[in-house]
């Protein structure tokens, strides 16, 4: 399919391209392995010399076609669906890392990807340095050791909605020679692509905007192909050096631009086999189909929620990097000047305490840990998603304890502006 095509027509129609007498929909291929004829066949399958299909542990026809709309949204060159985000960011970061590695990662992170950095990739050798993303190119600079091998940041953060300035952090990788990593789950293609600002990696926790529904969790890899990793061969042996697993294949030399998602699927899918299923790929499949519709109308709610908050005396603050005068407009506006996400983030006068008693009241909005649906939802960061971090951590992360993360929906936005009213009153 021709790549030129608008977000909107790849949306609808990417990724699958039925021929004559094929199914016009994409179907679920619900099996779990695929017959061949000869022995030789499926030999030259296992030792990566053709592309086929022979177990779904390491590629799906449904998984594929769906990985390759994601991909042409992102304006990458190969990507990969895994069975959730998390799944995602560990093996993005695992493709290149081993014992004795280290990364560089905003500190302003969903609070599940902070652990895993910190906590279990930890247990692997490997370290993580977390930095404030807003702080002076730099001072960011001292956080980058000689076995530095990634840096990663979200486009906007979960929970904290910070705008992660994505030319200052791909200059950053550049100079040291080590690739930029991008969550890009917010803000999703449709208002922001990272690789045109550098990131060479991009990653998403599909079970948010993307599925839509809250039907399926998932997660996807784009690589953009535009690393070199031979220039920086002594940093990334993996891809670099014969892998004796696969008869000394060279990723880089035999797969050139698609080394790095080649070998993310032919060895840790193998090793670790987080893969989603094509149940879970085919749904997801029908949330893309309207993501460019629906993308515009979160940000729209949410702008109108984030004014009305601002504009009620019992509200502390709001956070939102759509909103004129927060601190990431401009950056917003820069990066991302379709809109941002349909997330806000507000804190009430009463604190902790009169948050929950706020969550309690609310009818339409539903208290869940989910974010990033149709149905607008809430939570309390500190009492839920990052309940394992003290205070002092969670201001790390940018999480006020008294914060509040409300996640508008696509529901009419003078019923839930009415939500909020009651609730408060």
């Amino acid at each position: 399919m021709n790549q030129k095509q608008s977000q909107d027509t790849i949306c609808i129609q990417g990724g699958w391209e039925p021929k004559n007498g094929h199914p016009r929909v994409l179907p679920i291929y619900q099996s779990t392995t695929f017959k061949y004829e000869t022995s030789e066949q499926m030999g030259r399958l296992f030792d990566l010399e053709e592309n086929g299909y022979f177990y779904t542990r390491l590629a799906n026809p449904t998984n594929d076609a769906v990985a390759d709309k994601i991909c042409k949204l992102e304006g990458g060159t190969a990507a990969m669906l895994t069975s959730s985000g998390q799944a995602a960011n560990m093996y993005a970061v695992l493709n290149i890392c081993s014992a004795g590695d280290h990364i560089v990662s905003a500190a302003t992170i969903y609070g599940g990807t902070s652990n895993l950095f910190t906590v279990t990739l930890k247990r692997f050798g490997i370290e993580c340095t977390l930095v404030d993303p807003d702080a002076p190119r730099e001072e960011i600079e001292k956080a980058f050791r000689p076995n530095t091998k990634a840096v990663f940041g979200e486009t906007i953060a979960n929970p904290a909605l910070v705008v992660l300035d994505l030319e200052k952090f791909a200059a950053l990788a550049r100079s040291h020679g080590v690739p930029f990593i991008v969550d890009n789950t917010f803000a999703t293609p449709i208002n922001c692509r990272p690789i045109e600002w550098g990131a060479h990696i991009v990653t998403h926790s599909t079970t948010k905007y993307m599925d839509g529904h809250a039907m399926a969790v998932g997660g996807c890899i784009v690589d953009s192909g535009n690393f070199d990793w031979e220039a920086h061969k002594d940093k990334f042996p993996g891809l670099t050096t014969p892998d004796e697993s696969y008869h000394g294949i060279v990723y880089t030399e035999r797969f050139g631009k698609g080394a790095y998602i080649t070998k993310a699927t032919a060895q840790l899918m193998r090793d670790m086999g987080s893969i989603q299923s094509p149940q879970n790929a085919f749904l997801l499949n029908i949330g893309l189909e309207t993501l460019h519709l629906r993308m515009p109308r979160h940000c729209e709610n949410a702008l109108k929620v984030a004014e009305y908050l601002k504009s009620r005396e019992d509200v502390a603050w709001v956070k939102y990097p759509g909103l004129k005068g927060d601190a990431h407009y401009e950056l917003a506006r820069k990066y991302m000047p379709h809109g941002t996400c349909g997330v806000i983030s507000f804190g009430l006068k009463g604190g902790r305490e009169a948050a929950a008693v706020f969550m309690d009241r609310l009818k339409l909005a539903a208290i869940v840990t989910h974010v990033a649906d149709a149905r607008t939802s809430v939570l309390h960061p500190a009492s839920h998603t990052h309940r394992q971090l003290s205070d002092e951590q969670l201001v790390e992360a940018g999480v006020d304890p008294s914060m509040i993360r409300f996640s508008v929906g696509i529901e009419g936005a003078d019923d839930i502006i009415e939500d909020i009213r009651q609730a408060l009153e």
